[in-house]
């Protein structure tokens, strides 16, 4: 396993600053990088990389809807249940503040609730195949 990461990180830094490199050049304000812009980036790349390591080490037991594969509690997943959704909303976040449009801000309590649904039916889905372990496991995680 270390093998894969350490193989697999570089790829995922670098994925992170061309997405970088592609905001600053496509959509920074007059051609100007403003304070805005470095929050924000500041806020995605961190977001970006914990969100790529959340969806590497949950592995095969990724699914777009719910199913108990297995039941992974190990790296990030050791500490917050769902990962995947917190830091994506992180980079939302970031991405919201780098355009410096306040509006934007409005969509974020929308994607908030669908993500509590999905992690409410995800919970639904591993509680019914896991019983106790999950039980035990989701009263020592956050979210």
């Amino acid at each position: 396993m270390r093998c894969v990461l350490k193989s697999w990180a570089p790829v995922v830094v670098l994925i992170g600053l061309a997405t970088c490199a592609f905001f600053w050049w496509a959509y920074i304000d007059d051609k100007i990088w403003k304070f805005h812009h470095t929050i924000g980036v500041v806020i995605m790349v961190p977001s970006f990389v914990l969100w790529a390591l959340a969806r590497h080490q949950l592995g095969a037991s990724f699914a777009v809807r719910p199913h108990a594969r297995t039941l992974v509690t190990r790296g990030l997943y050791s500490k917050i249940r769902n990962p995947i959704y917190v830091f994506g909303e992180l980079l939302n976040v970031g991405l919201f503040v780098f355009f410096g449009k306040p509006w934007l801000f409005v969509v974020f309590p929308i994607t908030i609730a669908v993500q509590m649904l999905r992690a409410r039916r995800e919970a639904r889905v591993l509680d019914a195949a896991f019983g106790d372990a999950y039980r035990a496991y989701r009263a020592r995680t956050w979210f």
